[in-house]
């Protein structure tokens, strides 16, 4: 697979590349110049698995507000930089553990070489960012419009003048809202660039339209092999994104631990809140992060009982009333109002 050959890139205390596991990414949507909402809001996404943290850095007092953020939390904090070099340099003198630039936004080689210059002094790596929406027009045309070709060479021309400088210690990102598009840029980029990809749609829009483009593309370009390390961008709360990219990754098997909660989708035979069920059983599993168990949730003892004993442990409704199955077994009659305090209790004993 292309990701067990990229180059290996310490950010902070954690690694990605060369193999080692995909990690998850989000952003801050404070103010980062606010200590305490920025501090709060992470510790949050900690809480919820979150392993690398970006937050903007538009100014001089967000780029020195990066210090007394980096005191206060537990995973390695990069700093987005949109135009301004200086704040990139600035934010690396601050403690910045990575640094997201997109060279064509920052203008001149030379502020470029400023910028490589202090990553090299820091031991910073730099993410280099190419976005479908600010294609260089000279891409456009060569293509006719913007295309997964035009990324891939933009991106790799960032990457080469990099090089130039001197410095590899690098990150690459290719970013389009257009799904397809971003899975053709990552497959062509993947065979030509040693470097790990930083992985995501971009702009996917709000927790139920962001998750399904978030899914397809991701699940397509990790599938393949490729990706080091993802964010799942959604408009809403950020937390929502670690527990997509959590998701995606278990699916694709990628990514081991925690409870899988499997329900089926109800129909006219259901006798009990199946739907306030499933929800409740999703948020309580939380607490048991632990254990790598599949959980069952079914809504008859029709089909119920036989689908559930493909899981660890499992309900099957019936009448005001629901079976407990584990490991295949029906174990006894629980009444319905009791059932999740049942599988609760199951799960703190789970031997």
């Amino acid at each position: 697979m292309y990701r067990d050959h990229t180059k290996e890139i310490h950010i902070g205390d954690r690694v990605i590349g060369g193999g080692n596991p995909i990690l998850i990414q989000s952003m801050t949507n404070t103010k980062t110049e606010d200590v305490e909402a920025t501090v709060d809001q992470i510790l949050a996404l900690e809480a919820a698995g979150c392993e690398i943290i970006r937050s903007t850095v538009p100014n001089l007092e967000a780029a020195r507000a990066i210090g007394e953020i980096k005191k206060r939390i537990h995973i390695p904090l990069v700093a987005d930089i949109h135009f301004d070099y200086k704040m990139a340099i600035a934010a690396m003198e601050n403690g910045a553990d990575k640094i997201r630039i997109n060279p064509g936004n920052i203008g001149s080689e030379e502020r470029v070489q400023a910028v490589v210059d202090k990553a090299k002094e820091c031991g910073v790596p730099i993410r280099v960012g190419v976005n479908s929406g600010s294609l260089e027009k000279h891409l456009v045309d060569k293509y006719g419009k913007v295309t997964a070709e035009g990324l891939v060479e933009s991106a790799l021309d960032k990457v080469k003048m990099i090089e130039q400088m001197g410095y590899d210690n690098l990150v690459v990102s290719l970013k389009s809202s257009d799904v397809l598009m971003c899975v053709r840029a990552h497959e062509l980029i993947a065979e030509k660039c040693p470097y790990p990809l930083h992985v995501g749609i971009t702009e996917a829009g709000t927790v139920f339209r962001g998750n399904i483009k978030s899914s397809i593309g991701l699940g397509l370009i990790l599938h393949q092999g490729i990706g080091d390390t993802i964010r799942v961008s959604l408009t809403g709360d950020p937390v929502n994104e670690i527990a997509s990219a959590k998701q995606i990754l278990k699916t694709l098997g990628l990514r081991q631990g925690g409870i899988e909660v499997v329900s089926c989708p109800t129909c006219g035979r259901t006798n009990i809140d199946l739907i306030g069920l499933a929800n409740d059983v999703e948020k309580m599993v939380a607490e048991f992060d632990h254990l790598n168990i599949k959980v069952a949730v079914m809504g008859c003892v029709v089909n119920g009982p036989g689908e559930a004993r493909e899981a660890d442990i499992g309900i099957a409704g019936g009448v005001g009333t629901g079976l407990l199955i584990k490991k295949g077994e029906v174990i006894r009659k629980i009444p319905e109002d009791q059932l999740l305090d049942a599988l609760r209790d199951e799960l703190k004993n789970w031997k």
